[in-house]
């Protein structure tokens, strides 16, 4: 234990000094093993209603745009979800239409890169179904799912999630939590849910699926908002 300590008080001021060759080293160093133990069935991770947190914590930096504001106070009669990108057939779908689609329900755990977790119930759209009426191209690798809302140090808050995950079935779009419309503190009026990856990573307050090759030039490059100002690793499977 003092040799961790001693290494460990040795190695703050470098981190502190380089935090993106730190986040580079580490996704090299765990990224594999990430990768591998991504492919793993989820199934287990499925609960029942009696395992339903009687809290779930709200979290992230809460959307207060114009833009936003004017569709919360018209019930998103108004919201349009955009999906297009590297896709044979780009769409805008409203509400009705997406609550038009198979439903798909889930009763499964989040978990935050702070330490807390939380059960809840979802109720929305296959990330299939998306996937299915999309029709995403052979180049398309990744899928940017980008928020109405801003992340804490201003600009648009996005997160890119490997295109091999959407087809899992516990990857969703979320309209309703707990049998209820999703509330404003959980995304309203939709969200993501990628049950293989952390909480950050489930973007809410759902603006755009955009279908790309690669990240590179989207954001600062590497991967999601978080990715790019707080150095997290882009592939944050659990």
């Amino acid at each position: 234990m003092v040799l961790v300590i001693v290494a460990w008080v040795a190695a703050t001021p470098f981190t502190l000094r380089h935090p993106r060759v730190v986040q580079r080293v580490g996704f090299a160093l765990i990224g594999p093993v990430q990768r591998l133990f991504e492919h793993v069935d989820a199934t287990p991770g499925e609960y029942t209603e009696k395992d339903v947190s009687p809290y779930f914590w709200h979290n992230g930096e809460y959307p207060d745009s114009d833009e936003y504001t004017a569709l919360f106070d018209g019930g998103f009669a108004d919201y349009r979800l955009r999906i297009n990108g590297l896709v044979e057939n780009p769409v805008e779908l409203d509400l009705p239409e997406l609550r038009a689609l198979p439903y798909h329900e889930q009763i499964t755990q989040h978990f935050c890169i702070q330490g807390w977790s939380g059960v809840a119930k979802w109720g929305g759209v296959s990330m299939q179904t998306i996937i299915d009426i999309a029709k995403p191209l052979p180049e398309a690798r990744w899928v940017v799912f980008y928020s109405l809302g801003d992340g804490p140090d201003g600009g648009v808050y996005y997160d890119a999630h490997p295109i091999e995950q959407m087809g899992n079935h516990l990857t969703m779009l979320a309209y309703d939590m707990n049998d209820q419309p999703l509330p404003y503190g959980h995304g309203a009026p939709l969200r993501l849910r990628n049950e293989t990856q952390l909480g950050f990573k489930q973007v809410k307050w759902l603006k755009g699926v955009e279908f790309v090759a690669d990240f590179s030039r989207i954001g600062g490059g590497y991967g999601g908002y978080n990715e790019d100002h707080e150095f997290f690793g882009y592939r944050q499977s659990i």
